[in-house]
């Protein structure tokens, strides 16, 4: 299939607040197989402890992925003691005792001593998701905490009344830059407004930026299914070019978790047993996610990851464009059609296309065709193509290049560079 559009041009991005997060945040978050899982006697390895998060680091490290720049550990919500929900002399939130008995700074110690970010949960609401204790109305004293514990990243969720989303994330905001140590900031706040209308959410994402967030979600949570990972692939490609300004470096959209080696759990949209998505659907959200600059962060078990998952994250040359440190946000280029073009202009002014086949026939593989003309890249006559999921030139071609057969669900994942001319 060909197609004739706009060609992507260079993107007038908003400065960020501050100087973290240059380019979109790696590493690894608890949330999609293991929830809030909080019964330890009967899930002794899976629970929400430290314990397990111990092991997710320690794998990590031991299976190459802080090597590649997957360097820090989310932990998501239910990390919390209940009751009391503040410590009854300082006021301040404390971790579960029986689940994190060496306390909230010790873990984070353990992560900085292997080299791994410690990243940690709350809301702008009374209460948490899972209905554990939020930090509304205590931001400052609970930023300081988060602070003397070794917090590198703060995801901060909603979970309460929208009306007081505005004020909160701006006290959270403050309160994280003035408590004496630089912590990356998730916003949560577009993610429970105006679904369905990024337009109307560009405001949003201006006081986003101004009140200090380094990212933010804002669309629906990713499930354990092809469906779900399709649905956010289908709302990025309709609203690319109104997100497109917003995201840069110091501050990105989130797409969510990465289900790459991911398997069902019970917990999460899945069948128990058997992986999230198709070895070909995986690569298709690593291809998606890092020509759209989001961030990637993993929702499988680090423990358990299958091999040929493992090459999918850890492919470098799919990092490399993640990484690009011109922070460029990628878009679809094509409409809402079965084959489709997706590009992000490089710093060095190559170009990464994703030609995705969202065909949902099992025999639906399709040739699909980039002109290069429509990449808008400074190209003369000749590029060079490189398979980045092959690792290896694909060779030296004039006007577009073809991928042949791409399997229902797949993507074919390519860096175009303008051809050197031989000296002879």
């Amino acid at each position: 299939m060909k197609f004739s559009v706009a060609s992507i041009a260079f993107v007038q991005m908003v400065d960020a607040r501050n100087n973290l997060s240059r380019t979109p945040p790696m590493g690894w978050m608890s949330w999609e197989i293991f929830r809030c899982r909080t019964d330890c006697a009967k899930e002794p390895d899976d629970c929400i402890s430290e314990r397990l998060y111990k092991a997710q680091a320690d794998a990590m490290v031991a299976n190459g992925f802080q090597d590649a720049g997957y360097n820090s550990v989310h932990m998501d919500d239910c990390w919390e003691q209940k009751k009391p929900a503040r410590d009854p002399v300082t006021n301040k939130l404390v971790g579960d005792p029986d689940r994190f008995p060496s306390g909230m700074k010790a873990l984070g110690d353990y992560y900085h001593s292997k080299g791994i970010g410690y990243a940690l949960y709350t809301a702008e609401s009374d209460t948490t998701c899972g209905r554990y204790p939020g930090s509304k109305g205590h931001e400052k004293l609970d930023a300081q905490t988060f602070a003397e514990w070794g917090v590198d990243y703060m995801k901060v969720d909603g979970c309460g009344g929208p009306e007081y989303y505005d004020s909160g994330y701006e006290a959270m905001g403050i309160a994280l830059e003035e408590s004496g140590r630089p912590i990356e900031y998730s916003c949560s706040w577009p993610a429970y407004i105006n679904h369905g209308n990024e337009t109307v959410q560009q405001a949003t994402f201006i006081k986003m930026i101004n009140y200090g967030c380094n990212g933010w979600r804002n669309w629906k949570d990713i499930q354990c299914n092809w469906n779900s990972l399709k649905g956010i692939i289908d709302h990025w490609g309709m609203y690319g070019a109104s997100l497109q300004p917003f995201a840069g470096p110091g501050h990105w959209h989130d797409m969510d978790m990465l289900l790459i080696g991911s398997i069902s759990g019970g917990h999460d949209g899945g069948h128990v047993g058997e992986r999230c998505v198709s070895l070909v659907e995986e690569q298709t959200q690593m291809a998606i996610w890092a020509v759209s600059a989001s961030p990637l962060i993993m929702g499988n078990d680090m423990r358990k990851v299958a091999n040929d998952s493992m090459d999918i994250l850890l492919n470098e040359h799919a990092i490399a464009v993640s990484q690009d440190p011109l922070g460029q946000m990628g878009i679809r280029l094509t409409g809402d059609t079965s084959a489709q073009i997706w590009a992000r202009k490089m710093e060095n002014g190559d170009v990464a296309v994703a030609l995705y086949n969202r065909d949902d026939a099992a025999a639906g593989a399709a040739d699909i065709t980039v002109q290069f003309n429509m990449t808008g890249i400074n190209l003369y006559t000749d590029v060079d193509v490189f398979d980045i999921w092959e690792k290896t030139s694909a060779g030296t071609f004039s006007k577009e290049y073809t991928a042949k057969a791409v399997p229902s669900h797949g993507t074919a994942f390519l860096r175009l560079s303008a051809a050197q001319a031989v000296v002879v």
